[in-house]
């Protein structure tokens, strides 16, 4: 039987791998050997002896949703870190982020998409939720297809080998008060009838493929009127009951404070009010949320999208996550501005923020004697699934076949319970030696299996985009 790194990454015949351990939705297994059918785990039996060494992986986790991603943003990772004001925030920040928006091309798109998703999947990300909002040329003029730039990114995820959730954005005025959009933000803007049109063309397209879904976003509150978000919600009814839907919300104080001055309400609890918001919702950031909003937010089994590297680096705050936690509510991890593609630090940061605003340690560890690393894996894992709207990150029958197999050399004689508590917090550097996706080896020692033409094609694009900065 031959080797896993030599099987043709394209191959998807009936599988069979024994893992030293995994880790299974009840905990960790030993003996574990996996069936694997058109890229599905179709069996598990753990206590089980090795097979072919050849099939033999060692330790494996399943592979990790990310929850929220602007693909074109990683582009621009470390040119938005000098003055610009007295006092610069996100509102400077995004001053930045929109120029660097309108340099960018359908091509550019794809080649930025596929380069950033070669990264996740390196870092364990075997999923992500792209919260996409470039539409249009930069003058607003729409392409001939008005689903372009979805479309190339897409492509990239294809290119990459990566399960993805398309999230196209309606994104319709610059504030609560209805203000037009900007002349920076025309490139983003859509009617709920061409909004439509694009979500329709990104649901067929994502149609073709299991690795696909298409998914529903509303930029924020206050970009989206509150009769386009009940006529965009009510007509994804149907084919759409069940898929994902995603928000922006609360991510910073002056939003909060526009919306009480505009609408008598917080943004979350004015979306819980006026909404029926439940399990399919994803409410990314959420950071400056209430006590009651944070008990309505458990309540309603939305998950809470959170990207503690981003949030950190644009100065938005920390989220009280040991609260929602403590009403049992759901969370996920994202990339977000894709600063950083690492999801270590992200979990890492989750806790530590934690540490560091409250002056204490294991805050999201649950009982006593319970481990900070795995608890946070499986939090995210859990909250991940119901925000991507796919069958992900579990290892168990009915699943996608996606696979994280941890470098015996990153956690030497660990016992189980330690695994994710050694990689989360003693780990510098990605340990996940190799990643499967819908059954297919994507990362082989380290490398994507597509590395080398992916890479080349960002260098020559960013070599254009930022030529002349």
């Amino acid at each position: 039987m031959s080797s896993s790194a030599d099987k043709p990454s394209g191959a998807r015949s009936t599988q069979q791998y024994w893992c030293d351990r995994a880790l299974l939705p009840k905990g960790w297994a030993r003996g574990v050997l996996l069936t694997i059918d058109s890229g599905w785990i179709v069996d598990i039996a753990a206590g089980t002896q090795p097979t072919s060494p050849s099939r033999r992986l060692g330790t494996v986790l399943p592979g990790m949703p990310n929850t929220h991603s602007h693909a074109f943003q990683r582009a621009m990772a470390g040119l938005t870190e000098y003055r610009v004001r007295e006092r610069d925030s996100f509102w400077s920040w995004r001053e930045t982020m929109y120029r660097f928006a309108h340099r960018i091309t359908p091509d550019d798109q794809r080649h930025i998409a596929a380069r950033l998703y070669v990264d996740m999947l390196k870092a364990g990300y075997t999923t992500v939720a792209e919260f996409h909002y470039l539409h249009h040329a930069p003058d607003g003029v729409r392409y001939d297809k008005i689903s372009e730039m979805s479309q190339s990114v897409i492509d990239g995820a294809e290119l990459a080998g990566i399960n993805v959730t398309h999230l196209p954005v309606l994104y319709m005025t610059g504030g609560f008060d209805g203000r037009e959009l900007a002349a920076e933000q025309r490139r983003f803007g859509n009617t709920v009838e061409s909004y439509a049109e694009l979500s329709n063309e990104v649901a067929v397209r994502c149609a073709r493929s299991e690795q696909q879904q298409c998914g529903r976003a509303l930029h924020s509150l206050r970009a989206v009127p509150p009769s386009a978000m009940r006529e965009v919600l009510q007509a994804g009814n149907g084919s759409q009951t069940a898929a994902p839907v995603h928000v922006h919300i609360a991510e910073q104080t002056k939003e909060v404070d526009d919306c009480l001055a505009e609408r008598g309400l917080r943004p979350v609890e004015w979306l819980l009010d006026n909404f029926a918001v439940d399990e399919r919702w994803c409410l990314i950031h959420a950071t400056h949320s209430s006590d009651s909003e944070i008990r309505d937010i458990a309540r309603s089994k939305a998950t809470v999208g959170l990207c503690p590297s981003t949030e950190a680096n644009l100065g938005d705050g920390v989220f009280p996550l040991p609260a929602l936690l403590a009403q049992g509510g759901s969370i996920s991890v994202g990339s977000d501005s894709n600063t950083s593609v690492n999801l270590i630090e992200e979990l890492r940061w989750l806790e530590y923020a934690q540490r560091l605003a409250l002056r204490s340690r294991n805050v999201v560890a649950g009982a006593s004697g319970d481990h900070t690393g795995q608890r946070l894996f499986e939090l995210c894992l859990d909250g991940g699934r119901r925000a991507t709207g796919q069958q992900v990150g579990r290892i168990a029958t009915g699943y996608r076949a996606d696979l994280l197999v941890v470098d015996d050399n990153a956690i030497p004689h660990t016992p189980d319970d330690f695994v994710l508590d050694r990689i989360v917090f003693g780990c510098d550097r990605s340990p996940f030696r190799d990643v499967m996706v819908a059954g297919l080896w994507k990362v082989r020692n380290f490398r994507h299996v597509a590395e080398e033409p992916l890479e080349q094609h960002y260098d020559d694009t960013l070599r254009r985009l930022l030529g002349d900065l």
